[in-house]
């Protein structure tokens, strides 16, 4: 019965937590600071405007869109607060056995995708932690995107996932999902397909500890890596997010996240990146 009622609550979880990297609408949202989508770019700077003394609260102004603060049922949040660290307005995050997120309703068409920019700082990593094992997927910084695309042709499995998503928040799971992480042990470009469903995949952008303690900034061609994890071209982009977990390993873990801006290849070519280019 316990391995039955384990084994449920990770369904449950895996397709909450894919709708809520979707559309799905899960905490109140101010509508007036909900703009009509714009073409790229987007600049999702942290803003210090909208500070409180409710973490929770706590969430970056943009021109564009409001960022929703949203807990996982069953799961103690993970705090997020705004800092100036190292002359930079960042998100702090720090996670003791808990899991929530920062997300972003988006929607930016196919033809318009192009790169995203993100930056993190990780003073350590998870040991226990292991982003191909379920019991142990756990990570101090993710940047999380999630995708439009036809349902239709999800497998059985993924139908039901969605189809219990849609049931429990009043909409279906993302079509895909992308997530660039930091990996403890698989080499950067490496592509892990979650267990529970393959429409969540994750590109390793850096690995180990050797950058730990440093301020990472990265560039990344969002259809090229969308191509590369699933193998077909990517629909339009609709939820962007910032996660990070302890929550299966039961630890505690801080970090930093700097600005995520969308860019077209205009503004990104002119951007010079802080640390490893090549990211």
């Amino acid at each position: 019965m316990r391995f039955i009622n384990r084994l449920v609550f990770r369904i449950l979880g895996a397709a909450l937590t894919l709708a809520l990297f979707g559309c799905a609408t899960v905490a109140p949202v101010d509508e007036g600071n909900i703009a009509q989508p714009q073409p790229l770019p987007i600049d999702n700077a942290w803003s210090r405007a909208s500070q409180t003394n409710n973490s929770a609260s706590n969430l970056p102004a943009t021109p564009t869109a409001a960022w929703q603060h949203v807990s996982l049922p069953g799961k103690h949040a993970t705090d997020y607060a705004f800092e100036r660290v190292d002359g930079r307005d960042v998100m702090a995050v720090n996670a003791i056995s808990s899991a929530s997120l920062l997300r972003q309703k988006v929607h930016i068409a196919p033809a318009e995708l192009q790169r995203i920019k993100f930056s993190w700082k990780v003073p350590e990593l998870i040991a226990q932690a292991d982003l191909g094992v379920p019991d142990r997927a756990d990570s101090p910084v993710r940047i999380v995107l999630a995708f439009e695309g036809d349902r239709s042709r999800f497998s059985v499995k993924n139908a039901l996932l969605s189809e219990l998503a849609h049931t429990l928040t009043g909409e279906p799971l993302p079509y895909a999902t992308l997530m660039y992480v930091w990996c403890n042990t698989r080499a950067p470009g490496s592509v892990i397909t979650s267990s529970r469903t393959d429409r969540i995949r994750k590109i390793v952008v850096e690995s180990g500890g050797q950058h730990l303690n440093q301020w990472l900034d990265y560039e990344r061609d969002i259809r090229a890596d969308y191509e590369k994890a699933f193998g077909e071209p990517p629909g339009a982009l609709v939820a962007i997010g910032i996660m990070t977990d302890t929550d299966n390993t039961r630890t505690t873990t801080h970090a930093w996240y700097g600005k995520v801006a969308l860019a077209g290849e205009a503004n990104a070519s002119t951007t010079a990146l802080a640390a490893n280019p090549t990211r």
